[in-house]
């Protein structure tokens, strides 16, 4: 059975972790090299590094806060903010990146998908999908949350997955920062329709979130900032927990 991963996601603006609610309201967090390094430390399966205004700034990624954060972990890391082309894969990859999320820059062109996934794989690409309910129905936001695109999330995802993403990251917007658990009803949706391991994020409050998370059995990762960035939730304590569970982690 494969283990389900713990991933901490580090939300970077101006250099720094930043946290909000909703996409909104952003506040300072921490320094993300050493948050980086006691993720790396405290039992993390991976980290993800979002740059998160760089798609929405028009600029690339900011490579220098990017390699600082590399060089302190030694678990995989997956990086996102701004990716557009497979030059932009190429070199968060070099700055110490083991996937490359693609999100807004995937919606513009679609084509970017399967690209990267021949130049470098399909286990590198990972399409990052930020999601919200508009009139009952789940539509695909771009540029940080801020861009109703109109398309339908199940269909992207379906169509991410055949162009070749090897993991999907489902962000409920509607439950980013509410700390009242994972949007399930937004993941059974997806997950009913891809076969790539699907990552949830946002909404974890409390380690019984993970727990019900995980009975969905085709969720194949939690990821979570808030609650482990103010150590509300220890990622030990969180592992040991979920194998009280019965869940299959990685201790």
């Amino acid at each position: 059975m494969i283990s389900k991963r713990i991933i901490p996601c580090l939300d970077v603006m101006n250099g720094r972790v930043v946290k909000g609610v909703n996409f909104k309201d952003i506040r300072d967090m921490a320094d993300p090299a050493e948050m980086a390094r006691y993720y790396s430390e405290t039992g993390a399966d991976e980290l993800v590094f979002y740059d998160i205004t760089a798609s929405f700034e028009g600029r690339k990624l900011f490579t220098g806060v990017l390699r600082a954060v590399a060089s302190e972990i030694f678990i995989p890391l997956t990086v996102g903010g701004g990716i557009s082309s497979l030059n932009d894969f190429d070199t968060v990859l070099k700055c110490g990146a083991d996937k490359v999320s693609v999100n807004s820059g995937a919606i513009k062109d679609p084509s970017l998908i399967g690209a990267a996934a021949k130049r470098y794989g399909s286990q590198c690409v990972v399409l990052s999908m930020d999601v919200k309910r508009v009139n009952g129905k789940f539509h695909v936001f771009a540029n940080g949350g801020r861009t109703d695109t109109g398309i339908d999330a199940l269909e992207w995802a379906k169509r991410g997955e055949d162009l070749g993403a090897g993991e999907i990251v489902l962000n409920s917007i509607d439950t980013d920062g509410v700390r009242e658990g994972f949007d399930l009803p937004m993941l059974r949706a997806i997950g009913e329709i891809v076969s790539v391991p699907l990552i949830a994020s946002g909404g974890a409050g409390k380690m019984e979130d993970f727990c019900k998370l995980f009975k969905y059995d085709k969720v194949d990762a939690g990821l979570a900032a808030g609650v482990f960035h103010t150590k509300k939730i220890d990622i030990g304590n969180l592992k040991s927990y979920l194998r009280d569970c019965g869940v299959n982690v990685r201790l």
